[in-house]
């Protein structure tokens, strides 16, 4: 088989790396990729959201399988695009994808359906959403209703900041015309955490659940960022629990999308608040997460290829699942700055210099004319180690990560350090 992955992060990364195991897989290409994706990939210089370009070169290079990283793509309708022209690509239409692309759709799903979620209120106009939000009590969530690369949503201690932050969405356009609407949402206490699911729209089989870090410095400080680290499984997590969520959330959500005649296939995430062992769902995604895939996908046993070619062909019903039982780290070197702004350019040494069995996802990387590894986004790399928990998968990544470096790179210290 010939396959194309969409997107240039570590997510993506990820993928190529998985796909590279399948005996099924001859040749992958990755658009628009980075630099460490060309160990597996061939590297071709096509923007995730030029669709018509991307469905030339799989109609011309012959691409069996299409496999989309990113939101954005799904949320510009590549699937529709692909799977009217007789091309399989793995991942929602654009229809579907909205649970993503729309906070205000996919909250009012939930709430249609009786899906446990926080209360929420969508506004387009500023001036009702202020006041609006000096009814509320702290602390304060406010989101986009569309994407915003991650950074959308936006948690405030008092209602000074949280007035600032819906001024500078609403009025400043800090994420242009995602912050055209927004929902301020009740604010959830608990355990958070991300739990996955493939899907080809009837059946529904869940993955390992991860746990990420959304702020920028150690113990959760500092502003969100498209994710900071991630491991697998949470400590917190059991099969009671997992039963719950695919009872009350996952399987729901399904039949919800189908029942409001927009078919959900491929992988979802849900973003989960555990509050005394009941969860509910913050938000969902319409794709694997990232830093989440860097940790989970390492641990799958089954055949990546035989479960995206199951969920493209309805027939995920005959597809057994299996990871293995072990736990897996993943801590992201950032640039300086971040995510704020950043300075790139700058050279990557000690790739080569890590233990065998440490897997570094690239992100924001490109290759120099010289062959040398550049930095060209905030975050950078993804450090990941399996171990047979997680104090053994942790102390791995953090014996080898400090061998890679590059000019203002910062880390945190903290990833899966759990009590």
């Amino acid at each position: 088989m010939k396959t194309l992955v969409i997107g240039s992060g570590a997510r993506e990364h990820t993928l190529v790396w998985k796909l590279a195991q399948s005996p099924k897989v001859k040749e992958i290409y990755a658009a628009p990729g980075n630099a460490g994706m060309a160990k597996e990939a061939q590297i071709v210089d096509i923007k995730v959201d030029d669709n018509e370009g991307l469905l030339k070169f799989a109609r011309d290079n012959r691409i069996d399988l299409t496999v989309v990283g990113p939101e954005q793509p799904l949320a510009n309708g590549i699937v529709d695009l692909f799977s009217k022209n007789g091309l399989a690509i793995f991942g929602p239409d654009q229809k579907a994808a909205e649970i993503e692309s729309s906070k205000v759709f996919a909250a009012e799903l939930m709430e249609k359906h009786g899906i446990p979620c926080p209360h929420s209120d969508a506004f387009t106009n500023f001036e009702k959403a202020r006041e609006y939000l000096k009814l509320q009590k702290s602390p304060f969530v406010i989101k986009t209703d569309g994407l915003a690369a991650g950074k959308g949503v936006i948690i405030d201690l008092s209602q000074e900041e949280a007035l600032k932050s819906l001024t500078n969405i609403m009025q400043n356009k800090t994420f242009g015309k995602a912050g055209d609407r927004v929902v301020i949402q009740e604010h959830l206490e608990g355990r958070e955490m991300s739990f996955f699911v493939f899907t080809d729209g009837k059946t529904v089989a869940p993955t390992v659940p991860a746990c990420d870090y959304k702020r920028i410095f150690d113990w959760n400080k500092g502003p969100n960022t498209g994710g900071m680290g991630s491991y697998s499984p949470p400590e917190f997590y059991n099969r009671v629990l997992g039963d719950i969520i695919m009872k009350t959330i996952m399987e729901p959500i399904i039949l919800a999308m189908a029942d409001e005649g927009r078919p959900y296939k491929g992988a979802l995430y849900g973003g989960l608040m555990i509050t005394n062992k009941v969860p509910r769902v913050i938000e969902f995604n319409a794709r694997l997460g990232d830093p989440e895939a860097q940790v989970v996908l390492p641990r799958l046993k089954t055949d990546l290829v035989e479960i995206m070619l199951a969920v493209v062909e309805n027939r995920l019903d005959k597809i057994k699942i299996e990871f293995e039982n072990n736990a897996c780290v993943g801590v992201v070197i950032a640039s300086g700055g971040y995510p704020g702004p950043y300075t790139t350019g700058f050279t990557v040494n000690g790739l080569d210099d890590v233990d065998k069995d440490i897997m570094v996802f690239h992100a924001g990387t490109r290759t120099s004319p010289e062959g040398q590894v550049l930095t060209s986004g905030g975050r950078v790399l993804t450090v990941a180690a399996t171990g047979k928990n997680l104090s053994e998968a942790r102390k791995k990544v953090y014996q080898n990560i400090t061998r890679i470096k590059f000019e203002e790179c910062y880390y945190r210290k903290d990833i899966a350090l759990v009590k």
